[in-house]
């Protein structure tokens, strides 16, 4: 369905996604600080880190509640041990209070451990009988650079049944978004969507990002719709910072829709908060 056809309110779309948003933190020596600048009591993602481990992510989901934070870490499959190891895991974050969690596959070529696959982690996680009460699982609106989409249609129907909600990779094309969501409900894939977005950043480091994550779709997509002459006009007069807001309007339409169930949006801040809330919240004061 084109962007074009829908007619809802677009500035209360936006409005709702912009106040329920949450933010996607790393868990480096700048995370009080970058954690500092969202709103208190914000929903906060806690990434696992290649260089740290995900040891280090337990940890700052620890410090994060305390402080006040509705947390989700991520527990990356590629960076557990083993079963031992994922029941502490499970363990000291149901202490800590967490009910959310996010399960990806994790971007390490080398397994740490027994576990390859997020499916792999969900099995032992459930026969552990560890409980969350929202489980999130990875949506490729674009594909996958060395999946198949038939494979990550597989993949995703193993881990339905232990999954509450989706979260889609880095994505700057609602148009692609909203298609792949109707895709997803044609095959009965019912769960609710958080959408991936970039938080606001400098053009060439979010670029360079975009790329080394594997989303040149939505790279050559931004270069496309802006035209290149006025892609780095934009990047100019905006101080050389991407803002994400033809993004937000894009989905605005289709926020209070139960078909397309999007259930908010999912910020990936790189660490660049300040510049990412300040967007946010002139956004809602109008």
């Amino acid at each position: 369905m084109s962007l074009t056809s829908r007619t809802p309110d677009t500035q209360t779309g936006a409005e709702t996604l912009l106040s329920g948003a949450r933010f996607e933190l790393m868990p480096f020596d700048s995370f009080e600080e970058e954690i500092g600048h969202l709103p208190d009591g914000a929903t906060v993602a806690v990434t696992t880190s290649p260089q740290l481990g995900i040891d280090t992510t337990v940890e700052r989901t620890e410090q994060a509640v305390t402080w006040g934070y509705d947390v989700v870490p991520h527990i990356a499959a590629r960076y557990v041990e083993d079963r031992e190891h994922l029941d502490e895991i499970a363990r000291r974050l149901t202490e800590a209070g967490v009910t959310d969690i996010f399960v990806p596959g994790g971007d390490r070529e080398d397994p740490a451990g027994e576990f390859t696959s997020a499916y792999e982690l969900l099995v032992a996680l459930d026969e552990l009988g560890h409980e969350f009460d929202e489980v999130g699982i990875t949506g490729y609106p674009e594909g996958h650079d060395f999946l198949s989409d038939e494979t990550l249609a597989a993949s995703m129907d193993e881990k339905r049944p232990y999954a509450t909600y989706i979260v889609t990779q880095l994505c700057y094309d609602p148009e692609a978004v909203v298609s792949w969501i109707e895709t997803l409900r044609e095959r009965g894939v019912d769960l609710p969507v958080e959408v991936g977005i970039p938080g606001v950043m400098n053009y060439a480091k979010l670029i360079k990002i975009s790329r080394k994550v594997g989303v040149g779709d939505s790279v050559r997509f931004l270069q496309k719709t802006t035209g290149i002459v006025d892609f780095v006009r934009q990047a100019i007069s905006s101080r050389g910072k991407y803002e994400p807001d033809e993004l937000i309007d894009g989905l605005a339409p289709f926020v209070d829709d139960d078909d397309y169930d999007i259930q908010g949006v999912h910020v990936y801040t790189f660490n660049q908060t300040p510049d990412t809330e300040s967007w946010r919240l002139a956004r809602l004061n109008g």
